[in-house]
């Protein structure tokens, strides 16, 4: 089992305002361009053999921005946790009503037909999905496979390749603009860096 680089997109309005941002197309920030320029040492650093992208433009743009081209894959898979009626809305806003919510644990609320939201299971295995086509670049490449997408999807996945359930992605906080890696110990997946930013 090779190595797999985990981008999370760089800063957007919504992410900075802390909204829910799962199937909404926003743009990045220029602060979250220049987050995503500033890992190009990172990205450069190692051996690319593959690169899935999520096909929100957030995630597309960072993957330009840091270099990402050619045989680049665009992955329905990667897009982030549909969050169904809590789109757009902030966690201190759904907390006046539900005090004690929490996404990992208590889910969203339905929302449109377009957007009917996801429950932890089921972006759990969109992650297992994506992690088979992972393994499968990974059997046919020698360098890491880069997939550049969102904060709660990506903790999701992480979770699931340490063999934990899809909730247990609450366990690992991801800022925009940051890298994580996961590789093997003794043929065991673990966290190789994680939340890594340019000069941390």
């Amino acid at each position: 089992m090779g190595d797999i680089m985990l981008v999370r997109h760089g800063e957007t309005e919504w992410s900075r305002s802390g909204r829910h941002t799962g199937l909404t197309d926003v743009p990045l920030t220029e602060h979250g361009r220049e987050e995503a320029r500033g890992l190009v040492p990172l990205i450069r650093s190692h051996r690319i053999g593959a690169c899935f992208v999520s096909p929100l433009q957030r995630a597309r743009e960072t993957a330009e921005l840091v270099g990402l081209h050619g045989a680049v894959r665009v992955d329905a898979d990667l897009v982030e946790w549909d969050y169904g009626g809590y789109e757009g809305i902030t966690t201190v806003d759904i907390q006046q009503e539900r005090p004690d919510w929490f996404l990992f644990r208590d889910g969203v609320v339905p929302g449109p037909p377009e957007h009917p939201g996801e429950s932890a299971e089921q972006v759990g295995a969109r992650a297992d999905r994506m992690l088979s086509k992972v393994d499968a670049a990974l059997a046919n490449t020698e360098g890491v496979v880069v997939l550049v997408s969102h904060g709660h999807f990506l903790r999701v996945l992480t979770a699931r390749r340490l063999g934990l359930p899809p909730a247990d992605g609450a366990l690992f906080q991801l800022a925009t603009g940051t890298v994580c890696r996961l590789g093997t110990e003794h043929g065991r997946p673990v966290i190789a860096a994680w939340n890594v930013r340019p000069g941390s």
